[in-house]
């Protein structure tokens, strides 16, 4: 059966990358690696003889090197898809969101710039002394350029982790500036919420840590369920890691003063899956639940040996016995910082 016209658009959306000059959209053989991933994923093989027995594990490849599917059209393959698994659609779009992010990522990698000096300098005063000039004009590169990846990753996830939680339970999420939830102290300006449906404004979270990054935005984070209750909504609170403490308390204490829902931990995933029906709750546990888990449970009791260093044209970063090199397309230090071309522009944020 043909695609419709609105799962025509959401394929558009699912390939196109950004709206640099220079982007192309996802090829042919990663969207068809895509709909291969998502029939395995289903157990869909059987009605598809043209693709390999055993699809490449999608965490398995380095992003943008979906191997190619030789004689597999993509259209026909995801119209086939459709077919047998209607909800499916939602699924390839948010696996293609996720294939896109981690492309985006890898070009983060080798191309943020590295600080200069005249960035940084003035913070050697606080160590100087403690080993040659040289050295600790070299450490404070390091880390300032390893503090602009972390921030890059922060950002990166949050563009990626609400919307397509969002899009899995079958909801969207929304920008401060087009939310119909507004702040209660001044309803001229919006909230961004994580995800709207049925009457109800979702907070998502990996987790809540001890540290506050701020007091003025912990106050932010407590007036959400206010905010949500006097624009109409069913404030909801869904964090997803279960570790104790008093900040999880104190934020499902006002969540609860305004007649709002909370889940936490496994009753986090629970309410999630039983949202996302059948399909999306299978994308939910192999590419957010597991995954996240998994690291979680991972974490070593203390933190082993890390090394970090120039290669040739790379990086090549050292932890705990294993390694792992970033190709670098301009890796000089003292480079103009410029950001590299938005892979995917969409962004839940303000």
């Amino acid at each position: 059966m043909p695609l419709s016209r609105a799962q025509l658009a959401m394929v558009e959306r699912a390939r196109a990358i950004g709206g640099a000059g220079r982007a192309a959209p996802l090829s042919e053989a990663a969207c068809a690696y895509i709909v291969a991933t998502v029939v395995a994923d289903l157990g869909l093989g059987a009605d598809f003889p043209e693709l390999p027995a055993a699809t490449p594990e999608f965490f398995g490849n380095a992003p943008g090197a979906a191997p190619a599917i030789s004689g597999a059209a993509f259209l026909p393959l995801l119209e086939r898809l459709l077919t047998l698994a209607p909800d499916a659609d939602t699924y390839f779009a948010s696996l293609a969101k996720l294939y896109k992010a981690r492309l985006k990522y890898d070009r983060i990698l080798s191309t943020q710039p590295i600080p200069t000096m005249e960035q940084v300098g003035p913070r050697a005063l606080l160590e100087y002394g403690k080993i040659r000039p040289a050295a600790l004009g070299a450490l404070i590169l390091w880390r300032k350029w390893l503090f602009d990846i972390d921030n890059r990753a922060a950002q990166e996830t949050g563009y990626l982790f609400e919307p397509i939680i969002a899009s899995a339970i079958g909801g969207v999420s929304t920008s401060a500036r087009r939310s119909p939830v507004r702040r209660h102290g001044d309803p001229t300006r919006g909230r961004q919420v994580d995800c709207i449906k049925d009457g109800r404004a979702y907070e998502f979270k990996l987790r809540v840590t001890i540290a506050a990054s701020g007091q003025g935005r912990w106050r932010e984070e407590l007036d959400f369920p206010q905010d949500c209750r006097e624009s109409g909504f069913v404030p909801v609170l869904v964090v997803l890691d279960s570790t104790p403490n008093p900040k999880i308390l104190e934020l499902v204490e006002a969540f609860e003063a305004e007649k709002g829902e909370t889940y936490i931990g496994r009753a986090a995933w629970e309410r999630l899956n039983e949202m996302a029906g059948p399909i999306m709750a299978v994308f939910l546990k192999r590419y957010v639940r597991d995954p996240v888990e998994t690291v979680l449970q991972s974490v070593p009791d203390s933190l082993p040996d890390l090394s970090i260093g120039r290669r040739g044209d790379g990086i090549v970063m050292g932890i705990g016995g294993e390694s792992f090199r970033i190709a670098r397309s301009d890796a000089q230090v003292g480079s103009r910082p410029r950001l590299p071309d938005d892979v995917d522009e969409e962004a839940s944020g303000p």
